[in-house]
């Protein structure tokens, strides 16, 4: 009688532990969608850029207006939040709640420090008579940079929403998902802007 309960036990249990899994993963693949789509958004970005690069009408191009040590800086910041969301990825796989907060933590910081950069140098550029109105260089570039600095910024607030669950809620079948399509949207971020500061920045130096 005992195995036999231990047998019906065993069989409710496991349809559970699977459709928590199977959710998981299909949240996951929901998410890569969701990737590719904004690929095509950036996509589109880069090619206007690409077009109105040239029209500075009679204003300032890119060479004379970027600071690139700033840009350096926030790159650096940038590609390092990229390792710290890792070492919380592997925390978490560790099951070490403590740990992936600290990482995640350590991460928002480092991105916020972006995002700060990026603000000073849009209200820097904007002071000196440089703001998107000026041309469709300048337009198409605050629009490119912008749409990655909000993409940023929502990636903070997401993250400070994991630390409130993992505060309240643990790490459990919700939370572990969530963790990792922000991980995929935080390294699709980070790709992003190295070809932003490629094409945009150290093209546009040259």
């Amino acid at each position: 009688m005992a195995s036999e309960s231990m047998s019906q036990h065993g069989d409710h249990a496991h349809p559970e532990t699977h459709a928590h899994h199977d959710t998981g993963s299909i949240k996951v693949f929901g998410f890569w969608v969701y990737l590719m789509s904004d690929l095509v958004i950036f996509g589109s970005l880069f090619a206007t850029y690409a077009v109105l690069l040239r029209g500075t009408a009679g204003g300032p191009s890119g060479a004379d207006i970027f600071d690139l040590p700033l840009i350096l800086a926030g790159t650096f910041l940038l590609l390092i939040s990229s390792f710290t969301y890792g070492m919380a990825v592997l925390a978490m796989t560790a099951e070490k709640v403590k740990q992936l907060s600290a990482w995640l933590i350590v991460t928002f910081l480092l991105g916020a420090g972006f995002i700060a950069l990026e603000i000073y140098e849009f209200q820097h550029l904007i002071h000196e008579g440089y703001g998107p109105d000026r041309s469709a260089f300048l337009s198409a570039f605050f629009t490119l940079v912008g749409t990655h600095g909000l993409h940023v910024f929502f990636g903070l607030i997401w993250i400070l929403v994991v630390l409130v669950q993992l505060k309240t809620k643990g790490l459990n079948d919700m939370t572990r998902p969530r963790i990792l399509c922000l991980s995929l949207f935080w390294h699709f971020l980070d790709i992003v802007w190295i070809c932003v500061f490629s094409f945009v920045y150290l093209m546009g130096v040259l």
